[in-house]
């Protein structure tokens, strides 16, 4: 059952991930076409092709490799200053600029000449080149805010799961109590295991987040209001200060203590349903530590590098590949969670994959779609500027002359590439 389950949980996420290729090239595809651009093929994968059928004047399929998709638009790249495709050259960076220029004119038929790509607006290449991640940022939201707010997600909440028996110190790392360690507030207060906390001096409480808030700032008496067997009871505390570890807009920072009020109990954690503004709230912090991660992703290949070929652990926010979320998304269904929870863990694991595809590809730089976007970005201020100052047209930016940059940035993502799939393979990250 256990290796049936780990089938199922690989290939519900390969169907997710296939989804969410079809999902952002279909935007690249919808905009081309709405601002006349021909495309001649829209594929899902890459390699052999294993299905393929023509509709009007484009062909749709999917291909063998399910790590990634593209559509060919006519004329990506301008004519060269000559005003021909196919010039040649010794140089082996102007043979990469004439290959891909050919490329983007491969296929083109007779009427063809307004229907190329970069004759449109900047302004429209902008938005067909944004619309493939956007689909993706879309198709996260979507889903995250589905999650958060239809299943639910594992909290802490402000039900009490354990009672400190008395006052410790948390930088002192230790969790027994010493001759002489006063009694803890809660303790003296006779809060007591499975009691909900629904009100503390008067306000009331639904969060854990703003309870904790409240406990940390206050010092001296308070009441505390407690859901106990169907009852509510009203319990005076004397709070404290101690040394508590800090938190960070909830998270904890690692060795850090602050003075803060104290009351000693800890939290019960459950699956709680989000509202809208929690969930927009989560939304947000997500897009923050995507955005982070995506930052520091240099300087965590180190340690990928010694967890693949040396024998360091694997760090649990390693960067990982499409093999690696797939064991993952294998390993889900094994969880020992409800199946509704199996199920929203999932989902979050595509919806992240999503996120992940906007950050990436909005990077200014070829061959991704943020350095199209930078090019037809450029062209507009240059078209704009020579406009301003009564000059001639300076006529579309030559984004093909960039090529050999963007075969030093592919190579960089294909070696990188390769180190997470090694790393997936050898030491993969685990859940369970």
């Amino acid at each position: 059952m256990t290796t049936l389950m780990t089938v199922l949980g690989i290939v519900v996420f390969v169907i997710g991930l296939l989804f969410s290729i079809a999902w952002h090239e279909l935007g690249h595809l919808s905009t081309a076409k709405l601002f006349g651009v021909r495309v001649p093929q829209y594929m899902v994968g890459f390699g052999p092709t294993l299905f393929s059928r023509k509709k009007g004047e484009t062909e749709y399929g999917v291909k063998a490799i399910p790590f990634g998709g593209y559509i060919r638009m006519i004329g990506m790249f301008p004519p060269g200053e000559d005003g021909k495709v196919t010039t040649r050259s010794t140089s082996p960076f102007r043979t990469m600029i004439e290959d891909a220029r050919e490329a983007a004119f491969e296929e083109l038929q007779p009427g063809d000449e307004k229907r190329l790509f970069y004759t449109r607006a900047p302004w429209k290449r902008v938005i067909v080149m944004f619309a493939g991640p956007f689909m993706n940022l879309v198709l996260a939201v979507v889903v995250f805010m589905g999650v958060l707010m239809g299943f639910g997600i594992n909290t802490q909440t402000t039900t009490v799961s354990t009672v400190s028996d008395c006052v410790i110190s948390q930088n002192e790392n230790r969790d027994t109590c010493r001759k002489g360690d006063p009694a803890s507030p809660a303790k003296a207060a006779g809060l007591q295991p499975a009691d909900r906390i629904v009100a503390f001096d008067g306000e009331r409480i639904e969060e854990w987040s703003v309870l904790q808030e409240r406990i940390r700032e206050t010092t001296g008496p308070a009441t505390i209001t407690v859901e106990r067997a169907g009852e509510l009871k009203t319990l005076e505390a004397d709070l404290v200060e101690n040394r508590l570890v800090k938190y960070d807009d909830g998270r904890v920072i690692q060795d850090e203590y602050v003075t803060a009020g104290f009351l000693g109990f800890s939290p019960a954690t459950g699956v709680v349903q989000q509202t809208f503004g929690q969930s927009v709230d989560r939304m947000g912090d997500m897009l923050t530590n995507g955005v982070e991660a995506l930052i520091a992703l240099p300087s965590k290949i180190p340690a990928l590098w010694d967890a693949t070929f040396g024998d360091a652990e694997r760090e649990p926010d390693s960067p990982m590949g499409v093999v690696g979320a797939a064991r993952v998304g294998g390993e889900v269904f094994n969880l020992d969670i409800p199946p509704q929870q199996q199920v929203a863990t999932m989902l979050f694991l595509v919806a992240g994959f999503n996120l992940s595809l906007f950050l990436f590809n909005m990077l200014p730089l070829l061959p991704l779609d943020g350095g199209h976007i930078a090019g037809a970005l450029w062209e507009s201020v240059r078209r704009h500027t020579a406009r301003l100052f009564r000059r001639p047209d300076p006529g579309p930016f030559d984004v093909a002359k960039l090529m050999p940059v963007a075969y030093v940035v592919a190579g960089i993502f294909i070696c990188f590439t390769l180190l997470v799939l090694m790393a997936d393979l050898v030491n993969p990250v685990r859940i369970s």
